[in-house]
């Protein structure tokens, strides 16, 4: 299953750029666009059993590879950099690397998780991904990514938070499982934007007011005025160009976007889940990755969230998880309530759907 770091309506406005400035932009956007729809047909057919070759011996530590495709979009490409091998002088390369171990390092150290099905699964990355590709993903077994194209987009492995975010489409797949369409699938890339500021911030040993609370900060060239992709702390504002247009992420259900594109939006709507989180974040404060990233984490490896959950199924679980963890009366569960209550989503009531705004 793949899931692009770029939402699909950024690359479709690039794509139809008509100035000679960005004129590799626009045909590097349009090829990601085409690459993403053939990716986007076989969705949903990558399994695991049981007896899968890929998991490995389970013990506590990253085995890590990163792969060259050479702008190719044939995987996984030629090993450049095994497990305790040093740098391999490519930047992107040492990039996906340390990323990688980075991601390890959060899941495994916070929260106890032993990679990502929680049973030492290595932890593989193909870099040089296409020519001029304008993307990163994690495609089911893998973490892939692309140059950019040097004129919107430079290479995806100069932002660990994106790194993170794809790593963690790995994780909802082998825990909640959640449908990637409409609320769950914005669901599910909220968990990802929230997991990859959290491996960012940990890495950093930044708190919740040191952080920037960006996703794929450094991925954009000079060229754009804008900071990053999205912006949990604030939708909507993480980029204002001429080029680009403006962040059109909300922050709140009142402005809850109902369309078929993005598979319904979920790179949109995942704005709302985003502030909620950074919401009780900010209550919190201290360390993100506690107290707010342990209810989050409980909440998508718990029993009581479904595959197709909404955002008022999924904001009454992390109640429960947060409940279950810090008891009833506690700081926690007070700082979620509040959390969803500031996004205008309802928990533990009647069911908040797409045309219940």
């Amino acid at each position: 299953m793949t899931h692009g770091i770029v939402p699909p309506y950024l690359l479709v406005r690039i794509s139809r750029l008509d100035d000679a400035k960005f004129a590799v932009a626009a045909n590097a956007a349009r090829n990601a666009l085409e690459h993403d729809k053939t990716m986007r047909s076989v969705r949903f057919n990558f399994s695991f059993d049981e007896n899968n070759s890929l998991v490995a011996e389970v013990v506590d530590a990253p085995n890590r590879t990163v792969a060259d495709a050479a702008t190719t979009e044939s995987l996984p490409g030629a090993v450049v950099r095994r497990e305790g091998d040093g740098p391999s002088g490519d930047p992107a390369a040492d990039e996906a690397y340390e990323g990688l171990g980075a991601t390890f390092a959060l899941f495994s150290e916070v929260y106890g998780r032993n990679s990502i099905d929680a049973a030492g699964l290595p932890l593989d990355a193909t870099v040089h991904y296409g020519k001029l590709y304008d993307n990163a993903f994690w495609n089911g077994e893998r973490m892939v990514f692309g140059d950019g194209d040097g004129e919107i987009f430079s290479r995806f492995t100069a932002s660990l938070s994106v790194i993170g975010h794809e790593l963690t489409h790995g994780i909802t797949q082998y825990s909640a499982g959640l449908v990637y369409r409409d609320q769950s699938g914005a669901l599910n890339e909220s968990v990802s934007d929230v997991f990859g500021a959290l491996v960012e911030q940990y890495f950093l040993d930044q708190s919740v007011d040191e952080a920037t609370w960006l996703i794929g900060a450094g991925i954009f060239t000079t060229e754009v005025k804008g900071s990053a992709l999205r912006s949990l702390k604030a939708p909507g504002t993480a980029y204002d160009d001429e080029t680009l247009g403006k962040d059109p992420q909300p922050g709140h259900l009142d402005d809850y976007i109902d369309t078929d594109d993005d598979e319904g939006g979920v790179h949109l709507n995942s704005g709302i889940p985003n502030r909620a989180f950074y919401l009780v974040a900010e209550a919190l404060g201290g360390n993100a990755w506690e107290h707010a990233g342990q209810i989050w984490y409980d909440t998508i490896t718990g029993p009581s969230l479904t595959a197709r959950a909404d955002f008022s199924a999924f904001a009454s679980a992390t109640l429960e998880a947060a409940s279950a963890r810090y008891g009833a009366t506690s700081a926690e569960v007070a700082a979620v309530r509040e959390g969803w209550r500031g996004v205008g989503v309802a928990t533990n009531t009647v069911k908040v759907g797409r045309d219940e705004r």
